[in-house]
């Protein structure tokens, strides 16, 4: 007998006849003798819908007020699956995240969670119940709801894997696992069996979508084997799990990409002590996360060139900002570009196999693509380069490191 945790996402609930294809496997499951927990996500496009009710009535929602509302979307699905397994003949209870006691900090919108009392589940699970738990909620220590931020139910579920130590927790999304790079760019991506959890905190961080950054950082942290699935069609999926040593046969694991790229620059900066600091405390004042950077001397020996990246949508914002700030400073220009991309290498075998960066910039350089910025870090080589080379460059890299084959030169 093994404790899974399963977790649905929002595409896989967005209507009776999927929750009811959910409660079918759920029920084969159970069936075949193992302890089941399910974390469900609201219907596909109901968080959208109740945020969008709110700013009817107030354009900014007050943050605990707006917890109270978008938490209702969870119990909605939890409520229906544990009656479509009831049907069924399979015992279910739902819970919401408050009443599994999941204790969060009081950050509305964007909590963080501290404990799970796992006694009331593991009561549940003992009796022969299917336990249905709404993900992407908790509740503070003032009692008040909270919710956990956009895709917060992949956390929810990794985190009662860990409280429960669960022999897996598995995923459910509409892709049938990790691949190479999104199919959508280059048809020819293969899945992976297995990453390691550190490649799929790059990938994560560095524009896949497949899963929420947060949850697998929860999980490496816990030790909880994650696994990739599709709702729609069975499959193995994708394990995430830990380094062994027979990732150390392929170079590269995949290639991350992110569409949602500026660059600012500020040129004929004072080259003196302080500077970065003086560039990027309002930027950081303002909220804006700062991705990769760049400082450079500039042709007058007392000047430097100093460039950064951002997320687009900060770009109108960020550009205003270190105008201000290139004035106080007496900089020359300020430059800016949000018509960039960022492509990004990542496997953990490059710590053991030298040439890997030349190999990129060969790639590319072959294809006419002009590299703007260059980040490095032990297992990951992102380039920045102009938007209208995002696709080639993926294709480009993809098949350079080999990446359709079934082992990865």
């Amino acid at each position: 007998m093994a404790l899974i945790v399963q977790k649905y996402g929002g595409t896989s609930v967005g209507t009776t006849d999927r929750i009811q294809a959910v409660a079918d496997r759920v029920k084969r499951w159970r069936d075949q003798g193992d302890q089941v927990v399910v974390v469900l996500s609201a219907m596909s496009g109901e968080t959208d819908r109740l945020i969008g009710l709110a700013k009817q009535l107030q354009p900014c929602p007050e943050p605990r007020e707006l917890d109270v509302l978008l938490s209702t979307g969870e119990q909605v699905t939890i409520a229906l699956l544990s009656m479509a397994l009831a049907a069924q003949g399979c015992p279910a209870r739902s819970y919401t995240g408050a009443q599994v006691h999941i204790l969060t900090d009081s950050a509305h919108n964007k909590a963080r969670i501290r404990d799970i009392d796992a006694a009331r589940v593991r009561a549940d699970l003992d009796a022969g119940r299917v336990v249905v738990i709404a993900g992407f909620q908790g509740i503070d220590e003032h009692g008040d709801i909270t919710t956990l931020g956009r895709g917060g139910s992949d956390t929810s579920a990794v985190a009662i894997a860990a409280a429960l130590k669960a022999d897996e927790c598995q995923i459910y999304t509409d892709v049938d696992g990790v691949y190479t790079t999104d199919p959508r760019v280059e048809p020819r991506a293969r899945k992976l069996d297995r990453i390691t959890f550190e490649e799929m905190l790059e990938m994560a961080s560095l524009g896949s979508k497949v899963l929420q950054i947060r949850s697998v950082e929860f999980a490496g942290k816990y030790q909880v084997p994650l696994r990739v699935l599709s709702s729609f069609e069975e499959g193995e999926g994708t394990l995430i799990t830990f380094e062994d040593t027979n990732v150390e046969d392929a170079k590269i694991s995949g290639i991350a990409f992110s569409r949602d790229e500026a660059k600012l620059t500020v040129l004929g900066v004072p080259d003196q002590p302080g500077v970065a600091y003086q560039i990027l405390g309002p930027i950081a004042d303002a909220n804006i996360e700062v991705d990769m950077i760049i400082q450079n001397i500039a042709a007058q020996e007392t000047a430097t060139d100093f460039t950064f990246t951002v997320h687009r949508n900060d770009y109108a914002r960020a550009l205003e900002i270190l105008k201000d700030t290139a004035r106080d400073l007496s900089a020359r220009q300020v430059l800016g570009d949000d018509k960039i991309v960022k492509i990004s290498l990542v496997g953990v075998g490059m710590r053991s196999h030298a040439g890997i960066a030349s190999q990129m910039f060969a790639s590319l350089a072959k294809e006419g693509i002009n590299i703007r910025m260059i980040s490095t870090s032990e297992i990951k080589i992102s380039v920045v380069v102009d938007e209208k080379y995002l696709e080639l460059g993926v294709r480009t890299l993809h098949e350079a490191f080999g990446l359709d084959r079934p082992e990865a030169a």
